[in-house]
């Protein structure tokens, strides 16, 4: 890695780097600035897996993962690591990076670090922790900004962690809209997991873990009454895939359901499905969501985050709520027959999902904000 003297030196704490929502941009991200900084990233758990998607001489340390320890003792590897690197910001990402809120707490760095919260796993999906929050509303206050993509997010950390709203900067996800304006069918992938060109396809794309609730998103695939037969294209990665084997065995939906793991190219996926599918118990600003409207696709998707005021007004009716779980699977189910049974209403909904991306979710200007916020910070 270069290393020029006054190149500002950030590291970014994560609890784990896998091919997710927030490491993914932050490859991205790091990709694109080029050498206005120089970066480390610390992986708690020591999975660094989303590294393989750095361009070749990004300039970039991966750093060895912490010992599996407590919170005191993961504090002091911490200010053990800050005293070595001497890193001139930190960024941390979501809870499982809190113990670096922390640190920078305790060693009066707080206005050198910005915080990222981008949402909740199974534990918080429902109901807040609190300890965690009481944590939040202690913490958090004395860093430079805390970083969030969406309005529910922002609403969340003003009222419940009570933070300023000067303290929290809101900063929408955007994405290479360009990567996704491809007018192909989809064909060579279709002929690649032997789809007839005239079987609609759901998609569905993310890490494979408990809060994206893929089973759910299968329960009501395999309930669906349509002709001709959909099938549903699953992309990603995650310990919840041992799981979506067992169930696609259990229901017989072995030549309709195809597993295609983690994609580091996902445009051309899209360019397969007809309709993209969300089934999550807990988002915010799903960039997922963001590469399916920029494909010109319809979405189904559960009423979570800012999932239903990113979308265009005609799309607000196949975003389902439901207090139960059955209803909230009959309306998922009723939504998707709707769509698949009317090629016209998928292409509308489509042509409008891709005009709100263009409007809205630019990668350049989300990467202007964020540029904007570290040199900021470095001012401090």
């Amino acid at each position: 890695m270069n290393d020029p003297a006054g190149t500002p030196h950030l590291l970014h704490v994560f609890s784990t780097f896998v091919p997710a929502g927030p490491e993914m941009r932050t490859v991205r991200m790091i990709n694109a600035l080029g050498d206005r900084y120089r970066h480390s990233i610390l992986a708690i758990d020591g999975r660094t897996d989303a590294a393989a998607e750095f361009v070749p001489d990004a300039p970039v340390t991966i750093l060895p993962s912490l010992p599996r320890t407590g919170t005191p003792q993961t504090v002091r590897a911490l200010r053990r690591l800050y005293r070595e690197l001497q890193p001139d910001l930190v960024l941390s990402y979501n809870w499982g990076a809190f113990d670096s809120v922390i640190v920078s707490r305790i060693t009066g760095r707080g206005k050198r670090h910005l915080h990222h919260e981008d949402g909740f796993n199974a534990d918080e999906a429902a109901t807040f922790k609190g300890r965690r929050e009481w944590a939040r509303r202690l913490l958090l206050p004395g860093l430079a900004r805390v970083i969030v993509p969406s309005r529910v997010l922002e609403a969340i950390a003003t009222r419940r962690w009570r933070l300023a709203p000067e303290g929290v900067a809101l900063v929408p996800n955007g994405i290479d809209l360009d990567a996704f304006a491809g007018e192909s069918d989809g064909a060579p992938l279709r002929a690649e997991l032997s789809i007839a060109a005239n079987v609609p396809v759901i998609g569905f794309v993310g890490h494979l873990r408990p809060v994206k609730n893929v089973q759910r998103l299968l329960r009501t695939f395999a309930a669906l009454d349509c002709q001709p037969a959909a099938h549903l294209v699953i992309l990603g990665e995650g310990p919840e895939r041992s799981g979506l084997e067992a169930a696609i065995t259990a229901r017989g939906l072995e030549e309709r359901v195809h597993l295609v793991g983690h994609q580091s190219d996902t445009a051309p996926w899209y360019r397969l499905m007809d309709i993209f599918a969300i089934s999550s118990d807990s988002e915010q600003m799903p960039v997922a969501l963001l590469e399916a409207m920029a494909s010109g696709l319809p979405v189904v998707s559960t009423d979570v985050g800012d999932v239903a005021h990113m979308l265009p007004d005609e799309q607000r009716e196949f975003v389902v709520g439901g207090d139960e779980e059955a209803s909230r699977e009959s309306d998922l189910r009723r939504a998707f027959e709707t769509l698949l049974r009317d090629p016209t209403a998928r292409a509308s909904l489509g042509r409008s999902n891709r005009e709100r991306a263009q409007e809205r979710y630019s990668f350049e200007l989300m990467l202007g904000a964020y540029d904007e916020l570290y040199r900021n910070a470095l001012t401090r």
